[in-house]
C-alpha cells in the first residue's frame, strides 16, 4: 500500500514509519523538519509538511494522491510559541478529512488518547475530541487508537520525565505518585497500525496493556531498569509543584515543550487509564517492556541530564544578561580597561556595544527557535573575547578573580548545552 504517515519523525511516528516498510508498504513520511530522519530512514519518502498551515482541503490534495492509507501520529501537549494545537490536531485534519472524501477515500488510522474525564476540557484532549468525533462522522474508513503512557526504546515527553525521575538521587519525590497509569510499548502501537493496514483492523480501541501501576511503580521500575539501587518514593503535595508547572508553561511560550506543563500535571492527577474492549490486541507489560530493551550508559546519561538541560539553558541566559547588565552600573570604570589603547568616547562606546551583545545573546537563548544560534553566538563571543582581552591586556590571565579563566568554565557548559539542545 501506499501510505502516509503524520508526525513520522515523533517517537510513534518513526517506530510507526519503520514497521510499515517492513512490511514491504510504500511509506511516506511527513514532518516539519525531516532532514535528520532523512538520513536515519532513507527507505522513507520525506515530505515537509507543518499541520498548523495545512487547513484547507486543497492543502492536502498533493499529499493523498494515490494513498491508500494515512496514518496520524501527530500531536503536541499544550499551546506555544511551537505548537498550536487547535490548528494541528482539529483544522488540519478535519481539511484533512474532507480532502480525503474527494480523492479515493483512504483509511485513515488516527493515533488519539482518552479524552474523557477530568482533563478533558483542556485543549490537547478536546482538539483531539473534535478531530476523532468528525473522522467517526465522516463515513471514511477508519481506526482510532487511543493508546495510554507508550514506552519504548528511545523516550519523549512524559518517557523521558519517568526516566529523568527515576535517576533522581538518593530518593523519589513524586506528586500523585499514587496515580494509576496503564503503559503499552510503542510497538504494539505500530502492531495496531500494521494491522489496520493488512487485515482491515476497523473501529474505536483502547490499547493498554493489562495491568494498573502507581506513578511510584511506574518510576521504581525505570530506576531499577537504569541499574540504579532502590530509592524511597516521597509523595508530595500537589502545591509544592505549581512553581515548577508555571515555569513549564512560560517556557513553553518561550517554545520549550516540557512535560511537566499545567495540561501534563492534571492528566497526571486522575491517573492515566483506559477502557479496554474486545479488540484481538494484546499490550505487552511495563516490566517486559524494558526488559525486552535493556538499559545502556547511554541510557542513564539521558536520565541524568535531562532535568539538568533546563537548568544548563537557564544558567547561561543568566550568565549573560548579568554579564551585560551589571558594568552598566559602573560604566566609566568597565570603559577604563580599554583607555590604554583607545579614545575614552570610543572605549564607552564598545563597552556599550559589548554589553548589548551579551545581554541579546542571554534573551535569545531562552527562545527555542533562536536557541542554537545564541549557543554558538555565545562561543564566537566568548573566543573574540578571550582572543581580545590575551592581546590587550595579557596579565588578566593571572588576576586573583580570574575575570579570563572564568569564561573557560562558560565555553564547556555552552557546548553541553549544544550537546543536549536537540528534542528528537
Amino acid at each position: 500500500m501506499n501510505i502516509l504517515i503524520l508526525g513520522a519523525t515523533g517517537f510513534i511516528g518513526s517506530v510507526v514509519a519503520a514497521r510499515l516498510v517492513a512490511d514491504g508498504h510504500s511509506v511516506t513520511g511527513l514532518g516539519r523538519n525531516p532532514m535528520r530522519a532523512r538520513l536515519k530512514q532513507p527507505a522513507i519518502e520525506w515530505r515537509r509538511g507543518d499541520l498548523s498551515r495545512m487547513t484547507k482541503p486543497e492543502d492536502w490534495q498533493d499529499l493523498l494522491k494515490d494513498r491508500q492509507a494515512v496514518v496520524n501520529c501527530a500531536g503536541a501537549l499544550q499551546d506555544g510559541l511551537s505548537d498550536d494545537l487547535s490548528a494541528t490536531q482539529a483544522e488540519a485534519m478535519l481539511a484533512l478529512y474532507a480532502a480525503a472524501k474527494r480523492t479515493s477515500q483512504p483509511l485513515i488510522v488516527q493515533i488519539s488518547a482518552r479524552t474523557a474525564g477530568a482533563a478533558g476540557d483542556l485543549p490537547f484532549l478536546a482538539t483531539k475530541r473534535r478531530a476523532d468525533e468528525a473522522l467517526a462522522a465522516s463515513g471514511l474508513p477508519h481506526l482510532i487508537l487511543r493508546p495510554a503512557l507508550v514506552l519504548g526504546r528511545n523516550a519523549h515527553g512524559g518517557s523521558s520525565l519517568l526516566r529523568a525521575l527515576a535517576a533522581l538521587p538518593l530518593a523519589l519525590p513524586l506528586v500523585h505518585a499514587e496515580s494509576p497509569v496503564e503503559t503499552l510499548p510503542v510497538d504494539d502501537v505500530a502492531e495496531a497500525v500494521s494491522r489496520a493496514v493488512a487485515v482491515g483492523l476497523r473501529g474505536d480501541i483502547d490499547l493498554a496493556a493489562d495491568e494498573t501501576l502507581t506513578l511510584a511503580d511506574l518510576v521504581s521500575l525505570h530506576r531499577q531498569w537504569l541499574g540504579l539501587p532502590p530509592a524511597r518514593v516521597f509523595s508530595l503535595a500537589p502545591w509544592l509543584a505549581k512553581p515548577v508547572m508555571w515555569l513549564a508553561d512560560a517556557a513553553g511560550l518561550l517554545g520549550w515543550r516540557s512535560p511537566l506543563r499545567s495540561t501534563a500535571m492534571a492528566v497526571m492527577s486522575e491517573g492515566i487509564r483506559n477502557v479496554k474492549g474486545e479488540s484481538g490486541l494484546v499490550a505487552t507489560s511495563a516490566a517486559a517492556t524494558l526488559s525486552a530493551n535493556p538499559s545502556g550508559v547511554q541510557d542513564l546519561w539521558f536520565a541524568r541530564l535531562y532535568l539538568l538541560k533546563p537548568l544548563v539553558i537557564s544558567g547561561l541566559s543568566a550568565f549573560w544578561l548579568l554579564s551585560g547588565l551589571i558594568p552598566l552600573l559602573a560604566l566609566q570604570k568597565t570603559s577604563a580597561h580599554f583607555l590604554p589603547f583607545m579614545p575614552e568616547s570610543t572605549a564607552t562606546a564598545l563597552t556599550l556595544a559589548t554589553c548589548l551583545i551579551d545581554v541579546t545573546l542571554g534573551a535569545a537563548v531562552l527562545f527555542r527557535p533562536l536557541a542554537k544560534r545564541a549557543l554558538l553566538g555565545m562561543l564566537a563571543v566568548s573566543f573574540a573575547y578571550l582572543a581580545g582581552a590575551s592581546l590587550l591586556e595579557p596579565m588578566l590571565w593571572l588576576d586573583p578573580l580570574g575575570p579570563l579563566v572564568k569564561v573557560l568554565p562558560s565555553i564547556l557548559l555552552t557546548l553541553t548545552a549544544l550537546a543536549t539542545l536537540d528534542e528528537r
